[in-house]
């Protein structure tokens, strides 16, 4: 029951009874309503401003957990991406230039995707912009690796087409020249040993003790094994195809004869000085289509870039030929 309210009455010095009527009551009660519902949005506005709900605890932790995940992945992407670069690298400039192919240009390997609105399902989201750029470049490792693939295919297939090439090419020296032990006498002009004339030696000479083992410096077919030849004494040319023919001059002894198929490092006779020669040495030479060229520069089978170097020293110091 409500109390009884008074109050006093300054000029008839009384105490009289307050009247309050609804309407009085009506708004006191809405006032302190007013006020209780002030204070109950200020109240939750603090505490969804500064205190998290478990529910958003939650969603917190497991923010964490897909940016720490994000991270990793992004750096994997970085390692893939580095691996993918040096494959790219090696394509270019090893591989195809082996085979004589030309370039992929970085126009197609690197070329984006059309169409603005391949990530359009991505757009809304809070971390919208992160998820595109990962699907992005997810995207471009994925095309790049196809055209990578497709380029390792036409490779496979060049070197399938080119390993009977690869095998016949002369690429070692025609004897066993370990420890560059047998000084040569280069390509070049030099002075002839018997005639002292100069004369081009469109050869190398190799300097090795009589019956040293001569080699077949690439796959072929033996077209001469004879005394022929003037000044070449024994001699044996062999014809690689492709172009290329090697002759390997004044054997004491040949091992081989006309019409025999021969591999890179089968026996085809011995050191001698038959012929126009001063000592026992094998005369080399390296044709290709019709035309003597430096066999120095065919012997990357066995020489480091060391060893070439010194190779290209010694043969170029000499001034007069063995034949």
């Amino acid at each position: 029951m409500s109390k009884v309210k008074y109050k006093f009455n300054t000029k008839s010095l009384t105490y009289e009874k307050v009247k309050v009527t609804f309407k009085q009551r009506l708004l006191q009660v809405l006032s302190y309503l007013a006020i209780g519902l002030v204070f109950a949005t200020i109240t939750m506005l603090i505490a969804y401003r500064f205190i998290d709900s478990p529910k958003e605890k939650q969603l917190r932790r497991e923010a964490e957990v897909l940016k720490l995940q994000y991270d990793l992945l992004s750096k994997k992407i970085n390692q893939v991406q580095t691996v993918l670069n040096d494959l790219q690298d090696r394509d270019d400039n090893i591989y195809r230039v082996i085979f004589e192919a030309e370039p992929i240009p970085t126009s197609i390997r690197k070329a984006g995707f059309g169409g603005s609105d391949r990530y359009k399902d991505l757009e809304g989201y809070e971390n919208s912009d992160l998820m595109k750029a990962a699907t992005e470049r997810l995207d471009r490792i994925t095309k790049q690796l196809y055209i990578q693939s497709k380029s390792f295919d036409e490779v496979v297939k060049m070197a399938k087409g080119k390993e009977k090439l690869i095998a016949s090419i002369p690429a070692i020296m025609p004897l066993n020249n370990k420890n560059l032990k047998h000084m040569p006498s280069g390509y070049g002009w030099r002075t002839h040993p018997i005639y002292k004339t100069q004369e081009f030696h469109a050869g190398m000479d190799f300097t090795a003790e009589q019956g040293t083992p001569i080699y077949a410096t690439g796959d072929g077919l033996v077209e001469v094994a004879d005394a022929s030849a003037q000044g070449y004494g024994n001699h044996v040319v062999i014809n690689h195809g492709f172009g290329y023919q090697t002759l390997y001059g004044h054997m004491s002894k040949m091992a081989t004869k006309p019409g025999i198929k021969v591999k890179r490092g089968d026996l085809i006779g011995y050191v001698g000085s038959t012929g126009l020669s001063t000592g026992p040495h094998v005369h080399y030479e390296v044709i290709k289509n019709g035309e003597k060229v430096n066999p120095i520069n065919f012997y990357y089978n066995d020489l480091s870039p060391e060893e070439y170097q010194i190779m290209l020293e010694l043969s170029s110091k000499s001034t007069q030929s063995f034949d």
